[in-house]
C-alpha cells in the first residue's frame, strides 16, 4: 500500500507548480493539511509578496487542531512580506509537520523547524527530498551557488545549422515551427530573464516577450561587452560586463533567479566554454540549410538536462 505521507507530499508538489513564473525569486511551495485521514485544506504560494502556501491553507475556515501539515519547503520563521508561517502553524494547533527540503535562505536555515519543535510539534524532514530539489532547482541554484539558473536555448536546422550562410543575405528567417514557437514562449514565462548579445540585438531587434503564451513577461537583458549600443529601451537591462562570471554576478545582484540565454553562436559558446549552465534546450527544425553557421556543440557529459524538441 502507498505510504500516505508520500501520497500527500506528492499532492503538495503538484500544487506548488501552480506558482511557476509568478513567485520568483521565492521558491515554489505547496501545502496540504490532513486530519482524520482526509485532506481538509490546501494552498500554494500564488504570487510574490502575497501569502505563502501555509497561510493560504491555514487561513481557510476549519478546525486544524491535531492535523498533519505537508509542505515542500521549511516554513519561514521571520517577518518578510508576510508574518512567519511557523507561528501560524503553532497557533492553529497543527500536531505534525512533514517537509521535503530545508530552506537554504540564511533568514530561515533550520530556524523554522526549531521553532516548531520547541512548540511540541513533531517534524518529519527530507521526505521526497530529491523531487523537491528538482522542483525548486532555480531557487536552490540561486541560493546555494549565488548565481541564476542558466538555460541555454537555440533553434537549429535538421542538418545542424543556426543560420544560413552570409551569401543568403540578411533576410529574416524562421527555423522553429509554430508549435515549437509556442513552446518557446511558454518557456519564457517560466524564467525570470532572457539574455542576448549585442550582435543579435543589432541584427534582429527582438522584443524577447512571451507573445504567444499567457503568463508573466521575462526581463529582457542584452550583453554589450563592446559598448556598441546606445538605443536600448528603458525596460531592458543593459549589461557591459566582460565575462560570463561577471554577467552572472550582475544578474544575481539584481535578484534575477533564472535566465534563458537566447543569443547567437558567440554568446552561447562563451557559456559553454565556461561550463556554467544548467540546462540545454534545442528546437530542431524540419528544414535543411545545407550550410551556414554551425549550431553549438555540447560536450557529451557536460549537462544532465538536455532537451531536444523535434518538429
Amino acid at each position: 500500500m502507498e505510504d500516505p505521507d508520500v501520497k500527500y507530499m506528492q499532492r503538495c508538489l503538484q500544487l506548488s507548480v501552480c506558482g511557476l513564473g509568478r513567485v520568483r525569486p521565492n521558491p515554489l511551495v505547496g501545502c496540504v493539511v490532513v486530519k482524520d485521514g482526509r485532506i481538509v485544506s490546501e494552498g500554494f504560494h500564488q504570487e510574490y509578496g502575497h501569502n505563502h502556501a501555509e497561510r493560504n491553507a491555514l487561513l481557510r475556515d476549519g478546525d486544524f487542531r491535531g492535523a498533519t501539515l505537508y509542505v515542500n519547503l521549511e516554513p519561514c520563521s521571520h517577518y518578510g512580506n508576510t508574518p512567519p508561517c511557523a507561528d501560524l502553524i503553532i497557533e492553529k494547533g497543527i500536531r505534525r509537520v512533514v517537509c521535503c527540503n530545508d530552506d537554504p535562505n540564511p533568514l530561515v536555515a533550520g530556524n523554522g523547524f526549531r521553532k516548531l519543535e520547541a512548540a511540541g510539534i513533531e517534524v518529519v524532514r527530507h521526505l521526497l527530498e530529491e523531487e523537491g530539489r528538482e522542483l525548486n532547482r532555480r531557487f536552490f541554484t540561486f541560493m546555494e551557488r549565488r548565481r541564476p539558473y542558466i538555460v541555454l536555448k537555440w533553434a537549429e536546422s535538421n542538418d545542424g545549422f543556426m543560420a544560413p550562410s552570409p551569401s543568403e543575405g540578411n533576410a529574416r528567417y524562421w527555423l522553429s515551427t509554430q508549435k515549437q514557437n509556442r513552446l518557446n514562449h511558454c518557456w519564457r514565462t517560466e524564467e525570470a530573464a532572457i539574455l542576448i548579445g549585442s550582435e543579435t540585438y543589432l541584427r534582429d531587434h527582438p522584443s524577447l516577450t512571451a507573445r504567444h503564451y499567457l503568463g508573466p513577461q521575462p526581463q529582457p537583458v542584452v550583453l554589450d561587452r563592446r559598448g556598441r549600443l546606445n538605443d536600448v529601451p528603458s525596460n531592458w537591462l543593459h549589461l557591459q560586463t566582460a565575462t560570463v562570471e561577471e554577467t552572472l554576478t550582475a544578474l544575481y545582484e539584481r535578484k534575477i533567479q533564472s535566465v534563458i540565454v537566447e543569443g547567437g553562436r558567440q554568446i552561447l559558446d562563451a557559456f559553454i566554454s565556461s561550463g556554467i549552465y544548467d540546462e540545454v534546450r534545442i528546437l530542431r527544425s524540419p528544414l535543411n540549410l545545407g550550410g551556414g553557421l554551425k549550431a553549438p556543440s555540447i560536450p557529451p557529459v557536460a549537462v544532465s538536462r538536455l532537451l531536444v524538441v523535434e518538429p
